[in-house]
């Protein structure tokens, strides 16, 4: 069974940013995300990118009250579709999807996933656009990508 791929707006604004949102569509085939973060991103998404609404609200309103609103909607849509992966990068949103069992990745996986799969060659050159903007990348997490995309 093909997993479901659920993205975070962060995933979507530093792809896009730096001009390689297909990338998600080339590595994963189709996203989904949820109105939320199609409209926090604030632009047209893909027609690759699938919104789904989250059925229990009150969950949702429950996230809210430590994490932002895409994060909330995107974990709580997580918990109404058994074996998706989540695409998040805001730390404390991590924390709370790994308590509650969600599986997820960041973008950074999601180019080292790229990598490893052959649809690009280095990881360098998306660190180094990535690096470009406001994103921040630590020397110990660019180091570990280097390592986990085999390029060290």
């Amino acid at each position: 069974m093909h997993k479901t791929i659920i993205s975070d707006t962060s995933c979507f604004i530093i792809l896009s940013k730096i001009e390689e949102l297909d990338l998600l569509q080339r590595v994963y085939g189709q996203i989904i995300t949820t109105l939320d973060i199609a409209e926090e991103f604030g632009e047209t998404l893909p027609e690759w990118v699938i919104i789904e609404n989250v059925s229990d609200k009150s969950r949702q309103r429950i996230l809210e009250l430590q994490i932002d609103k895409g994060e909330s909607s995107a974990i709580a849509l997580a918990l109404e579709i058994p074996k998706s992966t989540l695409i998040l990068d805001d730390f404390k949103a991590r924390k709370i999807a790994q308590q509650l069992g969600i599986s997820f990745t960041g973008t950074i996986g999601v180019i080292i996933k790229a990598k490893l799969k052959g649809i690009i060659p280095s990881i360098k050159p998306y660190l180094e656009k990535i690096k470009q903007t406001n994103f921040r990348i630590s020397a110990e997490i660019e180091l570990q990508a280097l390592k986990e995309a085999k390029e060290l």
